[in-house]
């Protein structure tokens, strides 16, 4: 059963990298305000890239709106390092390794390419409120035009 609007979000508790060093964060961290948890598949990759580079260019709207933007993939923490630092990502990254969190939020899923199947990211984007509860969800993100999406249902 995928997790739906009004649903609690699953906790958890990642490494984390910033443009300052590693960390590591959880959802409790955000209590209080608005969080745009988006899982993507790979760091560095066109898709991958348009989405954290639109999630930049908006990060002060998102900012002024009082919410907090995290993305998170399988990738290592050195990937996310390289890629917070090759495109200037004022946001954490999460390396979900083993991914745990995507299976907890039900993106980790079988996906096909050129009729063959694989495990992978299912591109999804969760607005959580500060008290944890999910408001709504993106499925299958198309990323022309997501952060905006995103920004313009935000409140405030």
């Amino acid at each position: 059963m995928a997790l739906q609007p009004g649903d609690k979000a699953p906790d958890f508790r990642l490494p984390a990298v910033t443009r300052d060093g590693e960390t590591t964060l959880g959802l409790s961290d955000f209590a209080g305000r608005p969080l745009v948890l988006y899982f993507y598949p790979k760091d560095d990759t066109p898709g991958c890239t348009q989405e954290a580079c639109d999630f930049r260019d908006l990060s002060a709207d998102f900012t002024k709106k009082g919410a907090a933007i995290l993305g998170v993939s399988p990738d290592n923490a050195k990937k996310h390092g390289k890629f917070i630092e090759k495109f200037t990502l004022p946001f954490p990254l999460l390396a979900d390794t083993d991914k745990a969190v995507c299976e907890a939020y039900g993106v980790w899923v079988e996906k096909s390419m050129y009729g063959r199947k694989y495990m992978g990211v299912e591109r999804t984007t969760f607005l959580i409120d500060g008290n944890g509860v999910i408001q709504k969800v993106w499925p299958k993100v198309k990323v022309t035009g997501h952060a905006r999406d995103i920004l313009d249902s935000l409140k405030g």
